[in-house]
């Protein structure tokens, strides 16, 4: 039975498609797109006509997708863009009678919860851990174990919104890199009580994802070298040393197709992670390419039983 999965980001929408077969997720694709829903957008703002008509171009080529590989079920779910924009609603009924699709904006807790049990399988072995989702609009932090989940918050952070509020120029000065910390440093304060120190950790979504890939010099998305892979303090810091001296045109001609559509934020992802990495006492974090789609089909396959 093929199922698909659809994740309507902030930055970014994703399609996974993939079987359950003996109790095992296989994946058969996946396709990234970068219509930036997010850009200069804040609470009660409006998603811009040109960004829905992109997302109904995505949409229409992932519906043929998804009809080649005649799944059984596609499962849609939209987060903090759709969640704090105004014509959202509009967005849906759009979507639903031009391409008889359902769209689910899912609360950020929920979000959250799927990440976890999406991007937990990466460490099976290990029971307590922590997820940490860093997404365009928001950041999810989950703590639990195999069994259930103890702590989880969406945090109102993103690459996107972190670089339209404090990093709109780069190369960023010290001043920038500042503010910017700060700013992490107020949003991210509940963690220090809520998660203990030192937890295994799972990065999912874009930002760890292509910092894996620069690390390992990866030009294509392969996702085999990527899952399960590590950055530890040594790599964070020889990564934001090459990253903040040069311009998103200088980050896309060094680094190619495998940061396209990220090339302007990559930077304040950089940044969410490495403050997390520093408030957890983290001296690695592990990298997997699993998240809320993931998470999504998990869900429904834990239903359907």
């Amino acid at each position: 039975m093929n199922l698909a999965s659809i994740d309507i980001g902030s930055n970014t929408v994703i399609l996974l498609i993939a079987k359950i077969e003996k109790g095992n997720l296989q994946v058969i694709e996946n396709r990234f797109e970068s219509p930036r829903l997010g850009k200069n957008l804040t609470y009660g703002g409006k998603i811009l006509d040109e960004k829905i008509e992109k997302l109904l171009n995505i949409l229409t080529d992932y519906k043929k997708i998804i009809e080649t590989y005649k799944c059984y079920k596609t499962i849609i779910t939209a987060t903090n863009a759709m969640r704090i924009a105004a014509n959202s609603d509009e967005i849906i009924s759009l979507v639903k009678n031009k391409l008889d699709m359902n769209v689910e904006i899912i609360e950020g807790k929920k979000e959250a919860e799927l990440s976890y049990w999406g991007a937990s399988s990466t460490l099976s072995q290990v029971n307590s851990k922590v997820v940490i989702d860093i997404g365009g609009g928001s950041t999810e932090i989950i703590y639990g174990n195999n069994n259930e989940i103890l702590f989880k918050n969406s945090f109102q952070i993103g690459v996107v919104s972190l670089t339209e509020e404090f990093l709109r120029k780069p190369p960023y000065s010290e001043g920038q890199i500042e503010l910017a910390t700060e700013h992490l440093k107020k949003i991210f304060e509940p963690i220090s009580f809520s998660i203990p120190k030192k937890i295994p950790t799972i990065a999912v979504a874009g930002t760890p994802t292509t910092l894996s890939c620069i690390k390992q010099g990866i030009e294509i998305y392969d996702e085999n070298k990527i899952e399960n892979s590590t950055l530890n303090n040594k790599d964070m810091l020889l990564l934001y040393n090459k990253l903040v001296r040069l311009t998103p045109k200088q980050i896309l001609t060094n680094y190619k197709e495998i940061v396209r559509g990220r090339e302007d934020v990559i930077f304040a992802g950089l940044l969410i992670l490495k403050y997390f990495m520093e408030l957890t006492k983290l001296s690695r974090i592990y990298i997997s390419c699993r998240g809320l789609r993931y998470g999504n089909i998990i869900d429904y396959i834990t239903k359907l039983k």
